[in-house]
């Protein structure tokens, strides 16, 4: 039987290229979006190319009903779950003095409260199969900060606590909680940035390239595999040495 991984915000950009690896790899994937439509239709076709299934399960993170129906959709369907990448994200950004509270807590609402309420979803039929895997999408900018975005790195800061917090509680059940902190990656929500502003980031990043949402479903790949059987609570910058 296969594993199963549920990916949140898997329809485009890095949640889709995480689905497609492990798809190659023999999983069959749960794949979340906000709701279906042709990009989505489109990206459960490529996974399927794969001879393995995709269950589409439109819903909003950050409602926690939402995400308890989702997670029952695919015991249901499944009957259980391997493997949680809470990949769904957002940006909304702009300095503090412009922001308003609604600009801070949708990001945090979909960013943070949304891994919290699928991990707390997944994690209890996890704890009674004592196993799986659970992996977060965190970023660099929630380790060094970014002037801008202070809502979004303070989300990315409280999944990075949040998952050596997990880590810490599920291990006796043997199950392994890391993140990823992706630097500068080429997707849909980089690619709108200004030439001069991606040049200055380039410059700063040692490899002088950004890196691409397989290099980050590559690191994924491994924490979902046995070769990292003895890893938790780990943060791994994906980042060229931008942090360095």
């Amino acid at each position: 039987m296969n594993k199963i991984a549920l990916i949140t915000g898997a329809s485009r950009g890095i949640g889709k290229q995480i689905a497609i690896t492990l798809a190659k790899e023999g999983y069959d994937i749960a794949m979340n979006c906000r709701a279906e439509n042709e990009e989505v239709l489109l990206a459960k076709k490529e996974i399927e190319k794969n001879n393995v299934q995709c269950l589409c399960l439109p819903g909003d993170v950050s409602k926690f009903e939402e995400c308890e129906n989702m997670v029952k959709t695919v015991i249901e369907k499944f009957g259980k779950i391997d493997i949680l990448i809470n990949n769904a994200g957002i940006t909304n950004d702009m300095l503090l003095l412009r922001m308003k509270e609604e600009d801070f807590r949708k990001v945090i609402d979909v960013n943070l409260i949304g891994t919290y309420n699928m991990t707390k979803n997944v994690s209890q039929y996890m704890m009674k199969a004592r196993t799986g895997r659970i992996i977060n999408l965190a970023s660099v900018v929630g380790i060094s900060g970014n002037a801008g975005q202070s809502n979004y790195a303070a989300s990315k800061a409280g999944i990075i606590g949040f998952t050596k917090s997990i880590a810490k509680e599920l291990a006796s059940r043997n199950i392994l909680v890391n993140a990823v902190a992706p630097g500068f990656i080429q997707t849909d929500m980089t690619n709108v940035l200004k030439d001069d502003v991606k040049e200055n980031i380039l410059n700063n990043i040692p490899l002088k390239r950004a890196g691409t949402p397989q290099d980050v479903a590559n690191v994924v790949k491994f924490l979902c595999s046995e070769d990292s059987s003895y890893i938790t609570g780990q943060i791994i910058n994906i980042d060229g040495g931008m942090l360095m």
